[in-house]
Order: structure tokens, then sequence, then C-alpha cells
């Protein structure tokens, strides 16, 4: 089991691969703190399942369309929940696996001072689809090697409501780390490194902003996980390298992301 908090102050207004005026954008903040609840159970060896539940807090803030006045909101509700299937068995020690899912158009997606693409939910019904693979590289330190992992995970959306289609995304994620090992009280230190990509298409439908909407970027994103007995804490801070961004959007300067989880 484990809990999730991430935490995005998106603020600078982004056009293709610069900064551009905030005056060319009518968004002008977009504050989210997420907070994630997830279980997985492994039925046997190879098969297990898992189920992710979102809660977010947002805050927007824009020019109203009607009046021309900057407006801010705060609104807080349940996102979308995952659940998926994964199959590792691909390979005696487990390194290689694939993963099948669904993402649930639970979230709240009509609360009427948020855009489409600035609600909560989505109100979409997606097909998830990810694989991973971890192995040793040829360096070590000590008595320990380093150790790299590869992922990919892609959602496509599949049915819709209220003429509005979130664009497809593609995320991947290359890294590597390095466990020390018992250090203390400490049963695990492991620094890490990870480069992060996301490939996103424009939103599509009538209630979309496909101008404004999809994007390319690649995050640089240092962290460290410990474990303390039954208990592991990842922490990292995500930091955008690259981004082209379709139209106007607002982005953050960093990213934050803290992972508790537990064995039962």
């Amino acid at each position: 089991m484990w809990f999730e908090y991430d935490f995005m102050d998106q603020y600078l207004n982004w056009h293709a691969t610069q900064i551009a005026s905030a005056g060319a954008n009518d968004d002008k903040v977009l504050r989210t703190h997420f907070l994630t609840a997830g279980a997985q159970y492994m039925l046997n060896r190879s098969w297990g399942v898992a189920v992710e539940v979102p809660y977010w807090f947002r805050y927007f803030r824009g020019t109203d369309e009607d009046t021309g006045n900057i407006e801010g909101f705060n609104h807080s509700n349940f996102g979308d929940v995952r659940i998926a299937a994964m199959y590792t068995g691909l390979s005696e020690d487990m390194s290689t696996g694939l993963l099948l899912g669904l993402k649930l158009p639970s979230g709240d997606w009509t609360y009427p001072n948020f855009d489409r693409d600035t609600e909560i939910g989505t109100g979409s019904t997606d097909l998830d689809l990810g694989a991973y693979h971890q192995g040793t590289l040829p360096w070590s330190l000590g008595e320990h090697q380093f150790k790299w992992f590869v992922q990919g995970y892609y959602d496509l959306p599949m049915f819709t409501q209220d003429h509005y289609k979130p664009g497809r995304e593609f995320d991947g994620a290359l890294g590597a780390y390095y466990n020390v090992g018992a250090v203390s009280f400490f049963k695990e230190i492991a620094p890490m490194l990870t480069l992060i990509g996301t490939d996103r298409v424009r939103d599509s439908m009538s209630a979309a902003d496909p101008t404004n909407t999809g994007y390319d970027r690649l995050f640089i994103a240092p962290g460290a996980e410990i474990k303390v007995g039954i208990l592991r804490l990842y922490s990292d801070i995500e930091v955008p390298i690259f981004q082209n961004m379709n139209g106007d959007q607002v982005t953050a300067p960093f990213q934050l992301k803290t992972i508790l989880s537990y064995d039962f």
C-alpha cells in the first residue's frame, strides 16, 4: 500500500519552447496538491492487481471571458480512479512486467469555474498500457552495483462525455540508482536520477481548446529512496529541461513528489 503527495505550481506562461508574455494567456495560475492512495496485491508470483484513488486540491486563477476580470477559484474533489492488472512473469527474476488497466470517469469534471482541461476529472474512460524493465549496470561502488530501469505508460481515451476528449498521452522514464545498503537504522538508502519524458497530443471535440493543449516535455528528477522496517519513503524534485507547448500554457518551474509505502 502507498500514499503519494505531489505539488505543482503552474504560473509561467510557455509558448513553444520558451517563456512568453503572461498577457498572451487568459490562464494565470494553476496550483495543485495531489494526494493519491494506492494498493497492490499479488495473486501469485506472476499476476497482480492495483488500484489508485486520487484526491486533488486545486486553485485556478484566470481571466473571465465575460467581464475581462481576473478571478480565482479553489476546488477540491476526488480524481479519476485507476485500476490495473499486472503481469511480472516474463522473466524468472520478475525484472520485466506488463500492465493493462482502465482510468475511470470518477473525478469531478463539472465544476463551473474551471475549463474542461483544468477540471479535476476528464470525464473519459481511458485504456492504460504499461511496461517496465530493470537491470544491473556494469559498474559498482564498494559491495554494490549500480542498477537501471526503464518504463513506459500509454493513456488512450476511449469513451468521452459532453463533447470533450483529452489528448492521448505517453509517459516514459529512464533512470539509474545505487543502493548503499544498511546505514544506521536505515535498511536501505538509494539515491536515484531519472529522466522523465511526456508526449501528449491536443485535446479534441467542441468543448476542448486544441490550440492551447498538447505538449512534449522532458524532466530531470534527482531523488532518493530510504527504507526503515516495512516502510519505504521516496522523494524527488522534477525539473523541466525541455518543453514544447502548443499555443500558450502555464507551466511550473519544478514539481515535487513524495511516496510513502509499506508492505503488509
